[in-house]
């Protein structure tokens, strides 16, 4: 018997979940339930603290239907949406999380209601990519709301608010670990619009979210109910988030070769002694940069420059060639560690992506590389076996790869 009243109708969605989706079920099992008695939810929505919902639209979805709002919710609060707009226009951002959001909701399988953000050639990608591709359409709108932000851009210091009751701040440790956290029973009575974050609360509810994300994770992998895309973007989101920067600067100052020279010292100097100096040779890099189309100029631009930061300092010689389904035939392109390293006037491309080419070229090579940095957004064709020479991949996107050192640029 299919349950009429609202607020059993979530409760009974959200132990569907916790049953056949143990990662999402955990993730809404954290949300506490909070009935809207105004008129400032239509749907429903969240502040990163509960899940808020009209009685009249819950009574309206499937059971379907309402584990894809509750998932919907919780999603938003375990990517951090409420952390990642920055000073990004919030209508324009609240669109690209849906977007980035509802189709991972769909490939696990639940069914969206009517009127829910959706565009397959989204899937995949996290809500700052999917941002640039948007207009900020005012007749476009999310179907739920996300309370947690203020329209206008962030400045400021908001931390003038009191704190919220122990009950909500509830860090996943301690007294009330592994509980949903409860809401005080005088706060936001009768389910009024709550204010936005502050920074404070923001930073707090970033970590609660990343904590609990890794503990739905474990629990769902041990119950084997976690694969596919949401397994892809759970190890994205836990990955340590280190500056890509920092580390292209690390992994090619330990590729530079120092090497030490024996030579016997003339005997002139008087010291029979035969000590090591050090001797620092030219390092060669190759530079792969994928055009299939999915990498835009100013990113590119961006990779270049750094690169050209690093070289001055390493004494570096690069070759840059740039590839999609096959070599561009302008390249290849080489610098010197004198010369400014710069991106050719123009690239022929915008195909498919086969990474095989460029490993090809390498190979070719009178003197193997030093290393081989690849700019890509891993999404393509790759060798079968890993080369004899280092490979960085600096990726954009969530795409993992087979073989070398893997640096996340988003």
């Amino acid at each position: 018997m299919i349950p009429t009243d609202p607020a059993t109708k979530l409760a009974a969605a959200r132990t569907r979940l916790i049953l056949d989706k143990p990662f999402l079920g955990a993730l809404v099992l954290r949300l506490p339930l909070q009935a809207v008695e105004g008129d400032w939810c239509d749907t429903t929505a969240t502040d990163a603290r509960r899940f808020y919902y009209n009685p009249a639209y819950i009574a309206e979805l499937t059971p379907a239907e309402t584990q894809f709002v509750l998932a919907h919710e919780a999603l938003h609060c375990a990517l951090q949406h409420f952390a990642r707009r920055g000073h990004r226009a919030k209508h324009r951002w609240d669109l690209a999380c849906d977007f980035a959001i509802n189709p991972i909701l769909i490939d696990d399988g639940l069914t969206p209601p009517p009127g829910m953000l959706y565009e397959r050639s989204y899937a995949g990608m996290a809500a700052e990519e999917i941002y640039p591709y948007i207009e900020d359409n005012p007749n476009e709108s999310t179907l739920d709301q996300h309370v947690y932000d203020r329209p206008e851009d962030r400045q400021g210091n908001q931390d003038d608010r009191p704190p919220p009751p122990q009950s909500e701040r509830d860090d996943d440790q301690g007294k009330g670990k592994g509980q949903s956290p409860q809401p005080s029973p005088d706060e936001n009575a009768g389910g009024r619009q709550p204010p936005p974050l502050s920074e404070k609360e923001r930073e707090e509810l970033a970590q609660q979210w990343q904590q609990r994300l890794a503990g739905a994770a474990q629990q769902a992998r041990q119950a084997g109910k976690l694969g596919g895309e949401l397994a892809r973007l759970v190890d994205y989101l836990l990955a340590p988030q280190l500056p890509w920067r920092m580390l292209l600067a690390r992994y090619m100052s330990a590729q530079a070769r120092d090497d030490y020279n024996y030579s016997r010292p003339s005997t002139r100097r008087g010291d029979p002694a035969i000590l090591p100096s050090l001797r620092s040779q030219q390092l060669d890099v190759a530079v792969a940069i994928d055009v299939s189309g999915s990498i835009t100029r100013e990113e590119m631009g961006e990779f270049v420059s750094e690169i050209d930061a690093i070289k001055g300092q390493l004494r570096a010689r690069l070759t840059l060639h740039a590839c999609d389904e096959r070599l561009v035939p302008e390249g290849p392109w080489t610098f010197e560690p004198w010369e400014t390293f710069a991106l050719p006037e123009r690239f022929t491309g915008g195909g498919g992506t086969d990474f095989r080419p460029v490993f090809e070229w390498a190979d070719r090579l009178d003197r193997a590389p030093d290393l081989l940095v690849y700019f890509t957004d891993a999404q393509g064709r790759f060798p079968a076996h890993a080369p004899h020479f280092p490979v960085l991949w600096l990726v954009k996107g969530r795409k993992p790869v087979p073989f070398g050192q893997r640096v996340q640029l988003n």
